[in-house]
């Protein structure tokens, strides 16, 4: 049984617990065997078996962890994974000056990276989106949600989830896959709107489900860039009919009323919400619907950030996440967000860190495997060049991930101190 001692500090993070609550555990060791935790608790009281102190009668590899912070594997719970091409001209237009509404008249936006996707082969999809994994790894991600939503076709919609479905399993990130199909409504039916949400309700969605290619049903409300509300109910209701939990890009550019729609429809989830309204923000508590916010976003956008101190209060669970796309956050660098969350949003990094690890967790429906350390939970943490998760986010740098391990295997960089 492998045992990793010495850590500085061990957070926990019980799922019981309010948004704060890290469950700490200052002077740590943890135990585990094949994928699965066995033991945590404080130092001096780690199980004589477990422990390999000379003359102690221990039976597996020990790790020293240097008073480093151990966490649970990150959780990305809002990402656009595959994609094709980049947007840099866009980054340089809107810091010009220009609005969305030029760009995209200009072939821009969502539409541009629609074209450059349909482009792509599934393996050249899957290459690049694997090639993501790598990096998000490298930095303690342990579980990615990854949305569809750059095919807008039945053809081209099953061949982003397709490519996911060829990265599960192969020893990256836990993926979950979400159908984006109503991100927007694609240039080939701009005089049919109709028409395309009959596409998405009567032929993607039921091809996705036939398939098992996604757990949730995702749409973008916002009338203009995306679809209105009326749009976006046809949408999500379809996806519950088949199978599917619905999700919801709310209230970023304008108050459209989505977080009430989220909470109405039963969504796990209403993400963004720049614009939410007191009453948006009374329904998603009433409801249990997650709050997933989005920094790097909305520092790209210059938009103003989520009333998260009045979502907290309200007891609605916050989840943090990257929007990882071409266009509007192109970084998928988590603990970036959390740094971010804490200086733009008022987070707290206890509530930034339980709200990249237990809630995002339960915001992509993997609050069973992620999010949390606890005997008899998966080996999924990673291990942290900083004491405690303050000094972590406060001093932003590169390289503070010094391993990651997925399922009781180092996936990323090595476990320190081997004794």
């Amino acid at each position: 049984m492998p045992c990793l001692t010495n850590i500085g500090t061990l957070v926990t993070c019980p799922p019981e617990g309010g948004q704060g609550d890290l469950g700490a555990v200052r002077g740590a060791a943890m135990v585990w065997e094949g994928d699965t935790i066995t033991w945590l608790g404080p130092r001096a009281d780690l199980p004589r078996e477990a422990d390999q102190r000379e003359g102690a009668s221990g039976n597996g590899p020990s790790y020293d962890c240097g008073g480093r912070l151990v966490i649970p594997g990150l959780v990305d719970c809002h990402t656009h994974l595959a994609f094709g091409g980049w947007r840099a001209d866009e980054f340089a237009a809107r810091s010009a000056g220009t609005g969305y509404p030029e760009i995209a008249a200009r072939g821009g936006g969502i539409a541009s990276t629609v074209r450059a996707t349909r482009a792509m082969s599934r393996q050249e999809l899957a290459d690049r989106a694997g090639g993501f994994l790598q990096g998000m790894v490298r930095l303690g991600i342990t579980a990615v949600e990854c949305k569809s939503g750059y095919g807008l076709s039945v053809e081209h919609e099953l061949r982003t989830l397709r490519a996911y479905r060829d990265l599960s399993g192969s020893g990256a990130p836990r993926l979950v896959p979400t159908c984006l199909a109503g991100h927007m409504v694609p240039a080939e039916y701009a005089g049919d709107r109709q028409g395309y949400i009959r596409l998405v309700t009567e032929e993607i969605l039921p091809a996705v489900a036939r398939e098992g290619l996604a757990s949730f049903c995702d749409a973008f409300l916002e009338p203009g860039p995306g679809l209105d509300a009326a749009e976006t109910t046809a949408v999500l209701e379809a996806g519950h009919r088949h199978g599917m939990v619905a999700k919801l890009h709310a209230d970023q550019l304008t108050d459209g009323g989505g977080a009430r729609l989220a909470a109405s429809l039963g969504a796990i989830s209403a993400d963004h919400l720049e614009r939410v309204s007191d009453e948006g923000i009374e329904a998603m508590a009433e409801a249990g619907t997650i709050a997933v916010v989005l920094p790097i976003a909305g520092v790209y956008l210059n938009c103003p950030p989520p009333p998260v101190r009045r979502m907290v209060e309200a007891g609605v669970q916050v989840a943090v996440a990257t929007d990882f796309n071409p266009g509007s956050a192109p970084s998928y660098h988590l603990p970036l967000a959390l740094t971010l969350a804490c200086v733009k949003m008022g987070m707290s990094p206890a509530e930034a860190v339980r709200g990249a690890t237990t809630v995002a967790a339960r915001a992509c429906g993997l609050e069973e495997v992620s999010g949390s350390l606890a005997p008899g939970r998966p080996a999924d943490f990673a291990v942290i060049d900083a004491p405690d998760v303050d000094s972590w986010l406060y001093h932003f740098k590169e390289g503070t991930c010094a391993a990651t391990v997925i399922g009781g295997v180092t996936v990323a960089g090595q476990l320190p101190g081997s004794q």
